[in-house]
C-alpha cells in the first residue's frame, strides 16, 4: 500500500521538494485534536484531568508534543508563584485565564469549550498516527474527566484515519456483492453454454497472477489503483467468455476436442490478443498523467489484462475440454446404446435471434441512426465543458460519518484549518529587517478576502516582547531565548530557515480550487510587489496548494489523456491491419461513446472526481475490444464466403450473446459499487455502469450499420476499379 505525498506528486517535482521535503519534514505537525465541552471549561477540576490526559500521553512514543490549557496555565503559575501546578480553585484559574487572552484565545475560544492538541511529526507513518491516536482514546478513559463534560477525540488525522478505515471495511461486502451479482448474470446471459459460472474463477486467477507480478515490479496499491480489479473483473471475464463461447461452439459443430481447440486458438486467441493490445494502448494514455497514482493505475490495468488473457488462453480453454470428458463420461454412463451418444445440443440464442433483429433494424435505418448518434455525440462533447469537478475531499466520504460530524464540530467552534505555508530562505533568522518585513507583509496579507489572520516567529517576538519587534540582532536573540524550544521550532528551522504560515479557514471549501488557485497567485503576485530583503527567496507550499495542482493534474488531463489514448489506439490498429477501414470502425463507435458520457454527466448533474476523472481511457480500452470482437468475426465470416449482410448477422448471432454477457458482468459487478456508502466510489460505479451500457448500445447499434456501409462502399469502389481495368486491358488487346 501507498498514500504518502509521493502518490500524488513526483518525487522528482520541484512542488514535490517543496512540500515533503522543506514542509512537512521540517515544520509540520500533524495534530489529533481533544475538545473538551460543557457548561464552563474553566474549572480546577477540569483542568487538573487535562493535565493528567498530557501527563499520558507525553510519555506515548510518536508524540511529538502535546498543548492544552493546563500546560498553559502551569507554565504562568511556575513564572507568578514559583509552583508548575493547575491551581486548586477555580478562581484562581479563571483568573489566569482572563488575564492572558491573547495566549488563550485559541486554546479557550469560549467558555464552554476547549481543546488540547496532541502533535506528531509530519512525516509520521499511517500506522504510527493509528498508534497515537488509540493511545489518546485509551488517555482520554484513563484522565477521569468530570462528569457533565463531552470529550471528543478528532483532527484530521483521526478524521483519515475513520476513513480509511471505513473504505477498507466496506470494500469487501461490495465486492462480494460484485460477485454475486456476475453469478447472477452468468447464469441468465450465458445459458447456451454448460458450465456457464466458469469464467468467474478463472479471471479470479489471472487477478492472483496480476496481484504475484506487482509484488515482483514493485507496483503499489493506492486510493485510485485500488478502483482497476472491478475493472479487470469485467475485462479479464470478458476473455474467459470468448474463449469459452468459442471451444463450445466448436465442440458442438465438430465433436472433435482436438480441432475445436485448434480452431478456437487459431481464430479466438488473435483476435482477443489485438483487442487486448489496443485496450492496452487506450490504457497507456494514462501513462501521460503527472500524477503517479494514475500512472500506478494505468500499470496495474496494462499487467492485468495480459494476466487475465493468459489465464483465460491457458486455464480456461484447457478447462472447458477437461469438463467435456467429465461430461461425456457421465453421459456414456447414461446412454445404454454407444451410437446414441453425441453433443449435448445448444440450447436456443434469444438473445442471438434479439440482436439479429437489431442489427436488421439499424442497417435499415443506417442514416438515422448514425446520424442521430453523430449528434448526440458533438452535443456531448460541448456538455462534457461544463460538467463540474468536486474538489472537496470531505464530499468524497459519508455525510454521517462520526468523525466528519466531529471534524466539522471541531471547525464550527474553532474555524478553519487550512494555510498556505511560505517557506522563507534567509542569511540570519535574527535580522530585524526580515522579521520586520514579515509582518509588514503578514499585516497586508490578512486584508485579503479569506485570508484570516498570519502566524511566524514574528508572532512569538512581539508576544515575548510587549508587542514590538526589535531593532537590533542582539536583542532579537534574547527574545528567541525566552521562547520555548517547542514553540520556536513551529517556525524556525537553524539558522537560515523560518515559516510564515496564512490561514485561510475553509477557504478550500467555500472558493474551490479555481478560487485557491486565484488567491495563490494573488500571494504570489504580492511577494514579489512587496520586495523582502536581499538575500531571502521565499516558497509558497502546503496542502492547499499541493492538493489544487493535483486535482488539477487528475481532473483537468482527462480530455488530454482520453485523444492520446484514441490516437494510440488508432495507431496500433493501422499497424497490426494496415487496413484504414480496420482502424477506423471499432474506433469510431467508442469515439462517439465519449462524447455521449458527457452528455449524461451533464442531464444527471454528475461531477468529475479523481477517479471519474480516468473514465474516457477506460471507454476506449473496455470499448474497442468489443469492436474489434465483432469486427475480427465479421470479417472471419465473410473469408468463409458470406455477403456483408450475412457477416454481420452471423457475427451477432454467434458472439453477440457473450459480447452481452461480458458487458452485463461489467455492470452488475460495478453496480454494486453503486450501494458504497462513500460518495466517491458510488459516483464511480454509477459513471462506469452508464458508460459500460453506452458501449453496448454503440457496439449494437453504431457499429453494424457504420462497418456494412464502409465495407459496402469499399467493395463498390473496388468493383468499378477492377472493371476499369478489365475495360482498359479488353482495349488494349483489341488495338
Amino acid at each position: 500500500m501507498a498514500s504518502g505525498t509521493d502518490t500524488f506528486v513526483s518525487k522528482d517535482s520541484q512542488l514535490y521538494q517543496d512540500y515533503d521535503h522543506l514542509y512537512q519534514s521540517l515544520f509540520q505537525t500533524q495534530s489529533i485534536v481533544v475538545m473538551v465541552e460543557g457548561n464552563d471549561v474553566r474549572s480546577a477540576e477540569l483542568m487538573q484531568a487535562m493535565d493528567r490526559l498530557e501527563h499520558q500521553l507525553n510519555s506515548t512514543e510518536g508524540v511529538k508534543q502535546t498543548t492544552s490549557p493546563a500546560s498553559v496555565i502551569k507554565k504562568i503559575n511556575y513564572q507568578m508563584t514559583g509552583k508548575s501546578r493547575i491551581p486548586d480553585r477555580d478562581a484562581e484559574v479563571k483568573a489566569i485565564i482572563d488575564g492572558y487572552p491573547s495566549i488563550f484565545g485559541k486554546l479557550i475560544p469560549d467558555n464552554t469549550h476547549m481543546v488540547a492538541s496532541v502533535g506528531m511529526g509530519g512525516s509520521v507513518t499511517d500506522d504510527d498516527k493509528k498508534e497515537v491516536l488509540k493511545a489518546t482514546e485509551e488517555a482520554v478513559k484513563l484522565a477521569d474527566f468530570p462528569p457533565g463534560y463531552n470529550v471528543i477525540v478528532t483532527g484530521d488525522p483521526a478524521f483519515s484515519i475513520a476513513m480509511n478505515t471505513q473504505m477498507s471495511s466496506s470494500m469487501g461486502p461490495l465486492l462480494g456483492l460484485a460477485g454475486l451479482f456476475m453469478l447472477i448474470v452468468l447464469f441468465i446471459v450465458f445459458g447456451h453454454v454448460r458450465w456457464r459460472w466458469l469464467p468467474l474463477p478463472i479471471v479470479l486467477l489471472g487477478i492472483i497472477y496480476t496481484f504475484g507480478a506487482m509484488g515482483f515490479l514493485g507496483i503499489p496499491l493506492s486510493m485510485v489503483s485500488m478502483a482497476a480489479f472491478p475493472v479487470l473483473i469485467g475485462l479479464g471475464i470478458d476473455y474467459a467468455i470468448q474463449f469459452h463461447n468459442r471451444i463450445e461452439e466448436e465442440l458442438h459443430k465438430e465433436g472433435n476436442k482436438s480441432k475445436a481447440i485448434i480452431t478456437t486458438v487459431k481464430h479466438t486467441g488473435p483476435a482477443v490478443l489485438i483487442a487486448l493490445t489496443m485496450t492496452a494502448l487506450g490504457f497507456f494514455s494514462l501513462f501521460t498523467s503527472t500524477v503517479p497514482m494514475i500512472r500506478d493505475f494505468g500499470k496495474l490495468l496494462t499487467i492485468g489484462i495480459v494476466m487475465c488473457y493468459i489465464a483465460a488462453l491457458f486455464v480456461g480453454v484447457i478447462t472447458v475440454t477437461l469438463f467435456d470428458d467429465i461430461s461425456t463420461k457421465r453421459l456414456r454412463k447414461k446412454e445404454t446404446k454407444v451410437e446414441n451418444i453425441s453433443p449435448k445440443k445448444p440450447k436456443p440464442r434469444f438473445i442471438g435471434d434479439l440482436l439479429r433483429k437489431l442489427t436488421d433494424f439499424t442497417i435499415k435505418y443506417n442514416v438515422v441512426v448514425i446520424g442521430i448518434a453523430t449528434l448526440l455525440c458533438i452535443g456531448g462533447l460541448y456538455a462534457d465543458e461544463s460538467v463540474g469537478i468536486q474538489t472537496d475531499t470531505q464530499a468524497f466520504v459519508p455525510q454521517d460519518m462520526p468523525a466528519l460530524l466531529n471534524l466539522y464540530h471541531l471547525k464550527d467552534i474553532m474555524g478553519g484549518t487550512d494555510a498556505f505555508n511560505l517557506i522563507i530562505k534567509v542569511n540570519d533568522n535574527a535580522d530585524p529587517n526580515i522579521l520586520k518585513w514579515i509582518d509588514k507583509f503578514s499585516e497586508h496579507e490578512t486584508h485579503r478576502p479569506h485570508i484570516d489572520n498570519a502566524s511566524s516567529i514574528v508572532t512569538l517576538v512581539k508576544q515575548y516582547n510587549g508587542g514590538t519587534i526589535p531593532d537590533s540582532r542582539q536583542e532579537i536573540e534574547a527574545v528567541y531565548a525566552q521562547i520555548p524550544e517547542s514553540q520556536k521550532s513551529q517556525y524556525m528551522y537553524g539558522k537560515n530557515m523560518l515559516l510564515l504560515n496564512l490561514n485561510i479557514g475553509n477557504a478550500q471549501k467555500e472558493i474551490g480550487m479555481t478560487g485557491i488557485k486565484e488567491l495563490t497567485n494573488n500571494v504570489k503576485q504580492d511577494i514579489q510587489w512587496m520586495q523582502a530583503p536581499p538575500g531571502t527567496s521565499i516558497t509558497i507550499t502546503g496542502s492547499s496548494v499541493v492538493f489544487t495542482e493535483v486535482i488539477g493534474a487528475l481532473t483537468g488531463g482527462r480530455v488530454e489523456m482520453t485523444y492520446i489514448g484514441l490516437l494510440l489506439v488508432l495507431g496500433g490498429l493501422l499497424v497490426v491491419y494496415r487496413d484504414w477501414l480496420k482502424a477506423l470502425v471499432p474506433i469510431i463507435p467508442m469515439f462517439m461513446v465519449t462524447g455521449w458520457s458527457g452528455l449524461v454527466m451533464t442531464y444527471l448533474k454528475i461531477d468529475y472526481t479523481p477517479m471519474t476523472a480516468t473514465l474516457g481511457a477506460l471507454i476506449l480500452g473496455i470499448g474497442c475490444e468489443y469492436s474489434i470482437l465483432m469486427m475480427e468475426r465479421y470479417f472471419e465470416e465473410k473469408d468463409n464466403g458470406s455477403s456483408p449482410l450475412e457477416a454481420i448477422h452471423k457475427t451477432a448471432a454467434s458472439i453477440g450473446a457473450a459480447l452481452i454477457a461480458s458487458g452485463a458482468t461489467v455492470v452488475f459487478g460495478f453496480a454494486a459499487l453503486i450501494a458504497s456508502p462513500f460518495p466517491i466510489t458510488s459516483n464511480f460505479g454509477m459513471v462506469t455502469v452508464i458508460d459500460i451500457l453506452l458501449v453496448l448500445v454503440a457496439t449494437f447499434t453504431v457499429f453494424p450499420p457504420l462497418i456494412i456501409v464502409l465495407d459496402s462502399w469499399r467493395e463498390k469502389k473496388r468493383g468499378v476499379q477492377t472493371l476499369d481495368k478489365k475495360a482498359k486491358t479488353i482495349s488494349g488487346t483489341d488495338i
